[in-house]
């Protein structure tokens, strides 16, 4: 006869071995009326097959989803599609976790987060956090090495200024500097920037974030994060015909950054990507700044930075204040006024609309001549450093080292209160 004790450790244990779903199991039934209406009858039929522990069925029913999301350009698809994909993604994630098979479990989970609808989200965060626990317990030592100081990503020596200006646009660092303030108060930041529209590097503001001390760590970003699948792009940049993306274990993405194999056709970066909403373990390690509460507005994206030396954001602008925080590394970063649009050849696509057709790295002075005289301003942000770009003024951005940074945008009460 079991005791009590007995009794609860079996219960501990059995709950333990399963993935729990409550938001998907009360709302699996609606769900499946939804996407009934939308035609997606063989959908149901696997999904409900899925549900009852047939791994095949699952798998069917992530593939049938899966090209429902792909089937047209992304805006357009019907937004229960999304859940569905969600759904079968929990479906897969809950029968491999009773295997015991944690890495492809965390991959379908981070499936779901990245592709899939906001219904089962918390779902989803609920069991990576589970997986992750599992994933790293059952992790050997290769994933705990401590390398010393060859663990970091950057090391003071690395970086020989005069070298790497070489590989900078033709011009740069001899027009204006971006004005730099140290600690600079909120008051100073609205009267002096915000209202007047006005580019700032701001020191001595990330004294507090843990991220300052971590994430230059090779052996932290893989505890943490190295099972995780996360959307990189390679090629040179977005407005290349040889770029692509990818997904990858962020272990792989270290893996290449590492390998120092920096050639336009297989540079991988992870280009703004709503990292901290998919892995919350980073999110802990930044603090929003107060910065970004200035005008009334709210938070637009907080996105991801991360690649090698020579990664390079081509000549764009956005619609939103922006502030970029260096954490790892040093970028060089060159703005050009909003009033200078026409002169910068805007592409006439309405996807492309906000990049430039001119490649500051190789300026076609015949084809874009206006851009040779233009005013500019640059900087090179350090780590620990926050750079103030504001809306619609034009930016390139090139990493001198690898680098780590994080985008936040946002509105101000007049923009927040319009229709994007």
């Amino acid at each position: 006869m079991s005791t009590p004790d007995a009794a609860a450790a079996d219960v501990a244990e059995a709950v333990e071995d399963v993935l729990e779903t409550p938001i998907l199991d009360a709302e699996r039934p609606n769900l499946l009326d939804q996407i009934s209406e939308q035609g997606g009858y063989a959908f149901v039929r696997m999904a409900t097959l899925a549900a009852g522990g047939d791994m095949r069925a699952a798998e069917v029913a992530k593939e049938m989803a899966w090209e429902q999301l792909h089937c047209g350009p992304w805006h357009s698809v019907v937004p229960i599609w999304r859940d569905a994909y969600a759904m079968a993604c929990l479906h897969v994630a809950k029968l491999q976790y009773a295997a015991g098979e944690w890495s492809p479990v965390l991959r379908a989970l981070d499936m779901g987060l990245i592709m899939g609808g906001l219904t089962l989200r918390e779902d989803l965060n609920n069991a990576i956090r589970k997986a992750s626990k599992k994933a790293r317990s059952a992790a050997t030592t290769a994933m705990e090495v401590d390398c010393g100081d060859s663990s970091k990503f950057v090391r003071k020596e690395d970086f020989d200024m005069a070298q790497l200006q070489h590989n900078l646009p033709v011009k740069s660092l001899s027009s204006k500097n971006v004005g730099r303030r140290s600690s600079l108060s909120l008051e100073g930041f609205l009267q002096d920037y915000f209202l007047t529209g006005s580019p700032v590097v701001i020191s001595d503001c990330m004294a507090d974030w843990p991220a300052t001390s971590k994430w230059n760590d090779i052996n932290y970003l893989k505890r943490t994060a190295g099972f995780r699948t996360v959307p990189v792009e390679v090629g040179k940049n977005y407005l290349c015909q040889e770029w692509k993306q990818e997904l990858i274990t962020f272990s792989e993405f270290l893996e290449r950054i590492q390998s120092n194999d920096c050639s336009s056709a297989n540079t991988t970066y992870l280009a703004q990507h709503p990292l901290f909403d998919q892995i919350q373990e980073l999110r802990q390690d930044i603090v929003i700044p107060d910065y970004c509460f200035t005008g009334g507005g709210e938070m637009k994206s907080l996105n991801a930075w991360f690649g090698p030396g020579g990664t390079v954001t081509p000549l764009h602008h956005d619609p939103h204040h922006n502030i970029l925080a260096q954490v790892v590394g040093k970028k060089y970063v060159r703005l050009y006024s909003s009033s200078l649009s026409e002169e910068l050849y805007p592409h006439a696509e309405t996807m492309l609309c906000n990049s430039s057709k001119v490649d500051l790295d190789h300026i076609d002075e015949v084809e874009f001549p206006k851009v040779v005289n233009l005013e500019f301003f640059d900087c090179i942000l350090n780590e620990g450093e926050m750079l103030y770009i504001p809306p619609k003024w034009w930016h390139y951005v090139k990493s001198l080292t690898t680098s780590f940074s994080v985008s936040f945008w946002w509105g101000d009460s007049a923009s927040s209160s319009s229709p994007s």
